[in-house]
């Protein structure tokens, strides 16, 4: 079976991490998500926004008043002098112009999942990141949970012996509805880029690259994935299951088994997660890690700038390459394409 590496060691910061300037904000997008975002950065001591662009100038400055910063242009914001990191958090078929505007003009991004549309775009960003020296980084909090932090580290560390399997989903219920986002075509809509992006950033530090994808799903009229299921194979013998869709709701149990134990991470894994079961050793027992949310993200784009990395060891852009490659794959055999690909 497959024993996979140790997760990444991540130092705590010092003491007096947040003695010195704020880690300065500047938002491109003022959605429901920028406003869960902006109440995670003000909560973290060492962090505040200073800027918020987004289309509506009255959406911008709305956001921007609420916590203290300035509404403007997109514009404004990739060339403000008080901005550091730039959260990019519109639409997906946006995200690769966006990122490419804030670090060409020096600023270090954080793009909300998923990174790009595709592969390609991802690395198109990677690459540009890298000439440009400036941090990067997919907002896949997920990854920055430390309930899945420590699972990662029991796992690497043997606790449940070589893995044999994984087993995640996320589903919910959304009708589809061609006005939607969730189901428009044109504007990166499907299951798999807003909720199987989950499994798979969940898997992919267990098991890493899988050797074999096998897709089965259904897609909305829109054309659009409404329904996926995917068992991910390796060459070991281990296996994952990964399931999402739109047609109803399912519990969001993880379930992590090796030769001699198994792991659960309770419902939701994806939705700011606690508490994990674990069999070993003949017993059961269950930790709990609380979590703060999205701040756990917000902390880390703060060290790792402080530590002048350009990606965080966490949710490296390797990583989300990897993911949307199996993403890109498991929408070619459901015959899904964007038109921006």
């Amino acid at each position: 079976m497959s024993h996979p590496p140790l997760a990444p060691f991540v130092p705590a910061e010092p003491s007096n991490a947040h003695a010195g300037d704020p880690v300065r904000w500047g938002f491109i997008g003022a959605g429901h998500i920028a406003l869960k975002m902006a109440r995670a950065i003000t909560a973290v001591d060492g962090h505040r926004i200073t800027r918020v662009g987004a289309r509506e100038a009255t959406r911008a400055q709305a956001l921007a008043d609420e916590f203290g910063g300035r509404g403007g242009s997109y514009e404004d914001v990739y060339t403000a002098d008080d901005v550091d990191v730039v959260y990019i958090n519109t639409t997906h078929p946006f995200h690769l112009e966006q990122a490419l505007a804030a670090m060409s003009a020096g600023k270090a991004v954080l793009v909300e999942k998923p990174l790009t549309l595709s592969a390609e775009q991802a690395t198109r960003l990677a690459d540009a990141a890298e000439a440009a020296g400036v941090f990067a980084m997919e907002a896949m909090w997920l990854r920055t949970q430390p309930i899945v932090r420590e699972v990662c580290k029991l796992v690497g560390e043997g606790e449940i012996g070589d893995l044999v399997s994984v087993n995640a989903d996320f589903s919910v219920i959304r009708d589809p509805d061609p006005t939607s986002r969730l189901f428009d075509i044109d504007n990166g809509g499907g299951a798999l880029l807003d909720l199987g992006v989950y499994p798979a950033h969940l898997v992919w530090p267990l098991l890493g690259r899988p050797d074999s994808v096998q897709v089965m799903g259904t897609l909305a009229s829109t054309g659009a994935d409404h329904v996926v299921a995917m068992q991910w194979g390796y060459e070991t013998g281990a296996f994952a299951q990964l399931s999402c869709t739109f047609a109803g709701h399912s519990p969001g149990r993880a379930v992590i088994s090796g030769r001699s134990g198994w792991i659960t991470i309770e419902p939701h894994y994806a939705k700011s997660p606690e508490h994990a079961v674990i069999f070993s050793g003949g017993k059961t027992r269950t930790i709990t890690l609380p979590s703060r949310g999205y701040q756990h993200q917000v902390e880390e784009v703060g060290r790792c700038l402080r530590a002048g990395l350009t990606q965080s060891p966490l949710v490296p852009l390797s990583d989300t390459i990897g993911v949307l490659e199996v993403m890109d794959c498991a929408r070619s055999e459901l015959g899904v394409r964007y038109p921006q690909e």
